[in-house]
């Protein structure tokens, strides 16, 4: 049977008000659980490869865990006892300390002034900006080989350039702190080139009207770098300080491929936190629960550096935005 039009208008009519009900409240929904959707992968993927380790290295970290063994008796805190107790871990947490302080500072500083050149109007300005970041592209590994020979205690070149300005060969392998300085040289070749265009971003934001001003004022290149610069581009800098502690911290690759054993040296003396995790999981001893003892001392440290570091780099930038305001 054929509706008339008036039957069907009066349908039309009646479904109305259901469909637009049905349309917002679809839309309320789109626009209230959206939102976690899209966030929601992030997460998941977190919750599986960092949250979940992170929660099952505690539960090693307090068994007598054993690499073909598996779980073994509890102990509880016996592991971390255990490694406090021991003179590689001290050793490890001085030489990590030392190599974090003695690359993280230069690199930090050489990379905002390496940024505040690239920001300057220079030909080819492109070459020179994706030049920095090429080291950054070489495999860590590569790149300790190749130190590990130009910084060789007999044969590098190293030794080669300071022998011709009088200077004697330097026993990089031996010494503690040149071998320190040695492996602070790989990590800040590595890195610089990376912060540097964290820093140069950051730069590129800063309104040209303050350097116009600046300038107007009197003010030169280096004043307007530390009037100007520096207080505009400061939270990127207390971003890439905290970063750069994470980092420094957990150094491994550099150290490792420093000589052929990848032991730390014959006296550990640049053996590094991770180095010595790596030896107690899968070195002779093969005591995971141990080696997840000293992960979690070293996640531990690792949270309360950066929090000090944040409260530090806070403070300063508080102390200057009150200088500015006076």
């Amino acid at each position: 049977m054929t509706l008339t039009t008036s039957q069907e208008k009066t349908q039309k009519t009646e479904r109305t008000p259901r469909q637009v009900a049905r349309r917002n409240r679809l839309n309320a929904w789109d626009v209230k659980f959206s939102p976690y959707l899209y966030v929601a992968p992030f997460f998941v993927i977190f919750a599986i490869v960092g949250l979940f380790p992170l929660v099952y290295t505690a539960w090693v970290s307090l068994h007598k865990w054993h690499l073909i063994g598996g779980e073994g008796p509890f102990v509880g805190l016996g592991n971390y006892q255990d490694v406090l107790a021991s003179p590689l871990f001290w050793t490890g947490l001085r030489n990590t300390f030392s190599i974090f302080l003695l690359s993280s500072v230069p690199q930090v500083i050489i990379a905002l002034c390496l940024a505040a050149l690239l920001d300057q109007n220079l030909r080819s300005k492109t070459f020179w900006r994706m030049g920095v970041l090429l080291p950054f592209v070489v495999a860590p590994v590569a790149v300790g080989l190749i130190f590990s020979k130009l910084f060789a205690d007999q044969s590098g070149l190293i030794n080669a350039v300071l022998g011709q300005v009088g200077i004697g060969p330097v026993a990089w392998h031996a010494d503690v702190l040149a071998s320190h300085i040695a492996i602070a040289t790989m990590v800040d070749f590595r890195w610089t080139g990376y912060n540097t265009l964290i820093f140069l971003a950051a730069m590129q934001a800063v309104p040209r009207d303050l350097y116009e001003a600046a300038v107007v004022d009197g003010a030169k290149r280096l004043r307007q770098f530390f009037y100007v610069t520096v207080p505009m581009v400061r939270p990127t800098i207390i971003f890439v300080v905290i970063v750069s502690t994470i980092g420094g911290l957990q150094i491994f690759d550099e150290p490792r491929m420093f000589n052929q054993a990848g032991n730390g040296g014959a006296d550990r003396q640049w053996m590094t936190m991770t180095m010595y995790l790596y030896e107690l999981g899968w070195g002779a001893q093969k005591s995971f629960g141990r080696a997840s003892a000293v992960a979690w001392i070293l996640f531990v440290i690792i949270i309360a550096i950066g929090i000090v570091n944040y409260l530090l780099t806070r403070r300063i930038a508080a102390t200057g935005n009150d200088d500015g305001g006076k």
